[in-house]
């Protein structure tokens, strides 16, 4: 007997929708453990009629999740699979190899540090560290946060294509303070600064009295994947002190990006 039950056995469960992820789910689960099966095999282990598991078969592999053997009717997991685990691996990668660099930076700032990645449309935070002057008790780990409003999401859309940058500027920004820049023509101008200056900056753009700044963590292939960050409160973090922390900041992502690969 099997997870999915005995073969030509329909398994009671979800309906509808999450019945189809369920059955897609237990799809890659069979591939994963045969390598690789036909559609008369993976029917009976699921439970289901042929028909229905050769219209899984057909969207998973229109994803690229799962590809067919050649001319013999067998399917295996697709280079999809592999994206996904990839992307997986480099966070999970990342969340680590911030550890010490992070708090190296929060001793060094004496602020709260961040290690963000890009999440769809916002950055989430995955390692905080705080510095010795960090003496509140705020918890951004799991965080999404808006792109445009936050030091860590600037860097993600200065660092994105053209067209995506300009697919998320198009739309309506969200104003979390008086401060927050929510004008895509100005916004369009500040990132313009971002590569050449090392880091981006927020001044009370997501809460009043929070400051930020935060540069790229790039892979060994040069892309952005994720983002470090310092933001502690106005009075600490002046324009006179930015350049420098911001400098520091820069001088992090630098480390743990060459400890991701880059430059090596």
């Amino acid at each position: 007997m099997t997870r999915a039950g005995r073969p030509g056995e329909r398994r009671k469960g979800p309906s509808g929708a999450v019945q189809s992820v369920d059955r897609a789910v237990s799809v890659l689960e069979i591939l994963a453990r045969r390598g690789e099966a036909g559609v008369t095999e993976i029917s009976e282990e699921l439970g289901v009629h042929r028909s229905t598991a050769f219209r899984l078969l057909g969207v998973l592999e229109n994803r690229g999740l799962v590809a067919q053997a050649g001319d013999r009717g067998k399917y295996h997991l697709g280079a999809g699979v592999l994206r996904l685990a990839g992307a997986a691996a480099v966070r999970l990668d990342v969340s680590q190899e911030a550890v010490p660099v992070c708090r190296d930076l929060a001793d060094e700032v004496g602020e709260t540090v961040n290690t963000a990645v890009l999440d769809e449309d916002a950055a989430v935070n995955i390692m905080q560290a705080r510095g010795t002057a960090a003496v509140t008790a705020q918890d951004w780990l799991g965080r999404r946060t808006a792109l445009h409003a936050t030091s860590s999401g600037k860097v993600f859309l200065a660092h994105m294509t053209p067209t995506r940058r300009e697919e998320h500027l198009s739309r309506t920004l969200r104003r979390f303070t008086e401060h927050t820049v929510t004008d895509a023509a100005l916004l369009r101008s500040e990132l313009e600064r971002v590569p050449e200056q090392g880091y981006a900056a927020t001044r009370e753009e997501l809460e009043l009295g929070l400051v930020a700044v935060a540069a790229p963590v790039r892979a060994h292939d040069g892309a952005v994947i994720a983002a470090v960050s310092v933001s502690g409160p106005v009075f600490r973090m002046t324009p006179e002190r930015l350049p420098w922390v911001g400098a520091r900041t820069a001088a992090a992502a630098g480390e743990l990006s060459r400890r991701m690969g880059y430059g090596s």
